[in-house]
């Protein structure tokens, strides 16, 4: 048996034991999509929304990318963003990175990577730009890819508050809130890092003043 045929007959026994436990499950998830929170991740395989949350199907609308950037340009990550915004009317988006992340050590190192690879790490480096002095201060490099982490997040939390998108929410429904999150690989744990109610002043360069 092939890797993913082994993938194709956990699915027949995953979908089994959801009917044995309740009949009506697949019924009723085909019916409406109405998740309460957008979550913004990695694509690290080790970091699954549903599963360090505790969630159920149709309770978190999901967009993944490396080091869960929010980049002004991904066309992908901002029709995500609209229709969970204006369609699904999510309440929370959840930026999510995690300690221990490929794409932050990546970042600071001076590796070449090649074109599409660089093109995106770059954008993890600005970050590190940002708080070169704080970080060049730690020593131990683990501790400092950590705190990269940490600050990576609170960046990608303030690029989708300087978005219309967001801000055209926060002018007329009040929502949604933002919230920044790592989670430790290590022990399973989620550390709050920074978060933004909805209508929070940013600097005025960045508000939009016609929405």
């Amino acid at each position: 048996m092939t890797p993913y045929e082994k993938l194709l007959l956990e699915n027949k026994a995953w979908a089994n034991e959801m009917l044995e436990n309740d009949p009506d499950y697949f019924h009723r998830l085909s019916d409406i999509q109405t998740p309460d929170f957008l979550w913004i991740g990695c694509s690290d395989s080790r970091v699954p929304a549903d599963k360090i949350t505790g969630t159920q199907p149709g309770e978190i609308f999901v967009h993944r990318n490396i080091a869960n950037m929010v980049i002004h340009t991904d066309v992908n990550l901002f029709s995500v963003l609209d229709y969970a915004v204006n369609y699904l009317k999510v309440k929370h988006i959840i930026v999510c990175g995690h300690y221990g992340c490929g794409g932050i050590k990546a970042a600071m190192t001076d590796h070449d990577y090649k074109y599409v690879l660089n093109m995106w790490l770059r954008n993890i480096k600005d970050v590190y730009r940002l708080y070169r002095d704080e970080l060049n201060a730690i020593e131990d490099l683990e501790s400092r890819a950590d705190r990269l982490s940490e600050l990576n997040v609170k960046e990608q939390v303030l690029h989708l508050a300087k978005t219309s998108v967001i801000q055209k929410a926060w002018k007329y429904n009040n929502s949604p809130d933002i919230h920044g999150w790592v989670y430790g690989l290590k022990d399973g744990i989620i550390k709050p890092i920074f978060d933004m109610k909805a209508g929070t002043h940013i600097d005025p360069l960045y508000e939009y003043d016609d929405l």
